[in-house]
């Protein structure tokens, strides 16, 4: 069993490494007979082919599991060696070796989370970097976790209201495709037997059959190049604008939308804020947690402004992703000195605004999602019978 080692020899330099031993008192043996003083030593599993994948929960978890143990008096050091030896999640167990490793090693913890960008974002990095100035670990590992807690909230609530209009839109799609490919073929040869005049929405769902069956491998080619077409989008500047502009544009769910990236962004502003990060700072963070480019340049037009001098509501003001009322009530932060506070307040606003929005527009969809299943179902089924209603009239 490999086994990572970190010890100091007698002249008092460092050493690390791995060896491998049956047992840890093997490897403890092994080093102290080579005239070592153990610092730490654990326990390392080969690298799989397949490593486990790390949730945000999991993530949340942790770092909560961090804050009780630091607030309760535990060293850091101290309280990574016991999440790790209770970490069944191999992934997440040599990630917190890794930091727990650095810490042990007089590095600073914030510099060991930037290691792993993956998993702890910048976000994360930035608010421990001022719990280390301010000496406050326990208080902002807290506060992360709840920062943290909140997104994940968000993004299931927001997951769950698109599940129902998701699944409507594929059953509708692939009954569509059955009854064309499947059904409609077994009446088209009664259809020409008989040689009667047929309907024209006969005559054009015959034609749409024809070519699905007829040139399906050009639509399997159609649809894998739609679909490496839009990854493809998603890594160029252009294909980001346009993709981003139709989520803020699009029917029903537009408005929804900027409500959900405002309140991530806001969020993070006044967790920034208030836990001791600097204004300009916060609000680089505030543009790179929302996850669109047109927001992103927005806050990075404030973020310039506000580097020239200018107040937060006044970089913000005229702009028309930004609603009126959260330029106000910025404003009145920034009077007062309670910015934090106000963009705390504003925060669970929107939250709640999110949270009403994404109920209003499943209401609105799930009954046009059922009215669209209905007309084109009902408008093939249609097709297909009035020519049946002809035949049998005329014998």
């Amino acid at each position: 069993m490999p086994y990572k080692y970190r010890v100091r020899d007698s002249l008092g330099n460092t050493h690390e490494g791995t060896l491998d031993a049956t047992s840890s008192d093997d490897a403890t043996q092994q080093l102290r007979r080579d005239g070592f003083e153990i610092l730490s030593l654990l326990e390392r599993e080969a690298t799989p082919l397949w490593r486990q994948p790390v949730s945000k929960n999991q993530i949340i978890y942790a770092t909560c599991q961090l804050s009780i143990m630091v607030d309760t008096g535990i060293s850091l050091s101290a309280a990574l060696a016991g999440i790790i030896s209770q970490e069944e999640n191999s992934t997440l167990r040599d990630i917190l070796t890794d930091l727990h490793e650095t810490v042990e090693g007089g590095g600073d913890f914030s510099s060991a989370l930037a290691k792993h960008p993956r998993h702890f974002n910048q976000t994360y990095v930035s608010l421990i970097q001022a719990a280390e100035a301010t000496g406050s670990l326990g208080e902002m590992l807290e506060r992360i976790a709840s920062y943290l807690r909140k997104e994940v909230e968000n993004r299931n609530r927001v997951r769950a209201a698109m599940a129902y209009p998701s699944v409507m839109i594929c059953v509708a799609i692939a009954v569509t495709i059955f009854l064309l490919t499947y059904i409609m073929p077994k009446f088209i040869p009664l259809f020409e037997a008989r040689g009667t005049d047929l309907p024209g929405p006969t005559k054009i769902l015959m034609g749409i059959s024809s070519v699905l069956i007829g040139y399906w491998f050009l639509w399997a080619v159609l649809i894998v190049a739609a679909i490496v077409g839009f990854f493809f989008a998603k890594r160029t500047l252009q294909g980001r604008l346009f993709l981003d502009w139709v989520k803020i544009h699009c029917p029903l769910i537009g408005k929804t939308y900027c409500k959900v990236v405002l309140s991530r962004s806001v969020r993070t502003l006044a967790t920034m804020i208030a836990s001791g990060v600097s204004v300009v700072d916060a609000i680089k963070l505030s543009g790179e947690v929302s996850a669109n480019v047109h927001f992103k340049n927005l806050w990075d037009q404030v973020l310039a402004q506000v580097t020239a001098g200018q107040c937060i509501h006044e970089a913000l003001a005229g702009n028309p992703l930004i609603p009126n009322v959260l330029i106000q009530m910025i404003a009145s932060g920034e009077e007062t000195g309670k910015l934090d506070y106000v963009l705390q307040r504003i925060s669970s606003y929107y939250d709640q605004e999110v949270e009403t929005a994404l109920k209003t527009t499943t209401s609105l969809i799930e009954p046009i999602m059922i009215a669209m299943m209905g007309v084109v179902v009902g408008g093939i089924s249609l097709s297909l019978l009035l020519p049946i209603f002809s035949l049998s009239k005329h014998p």
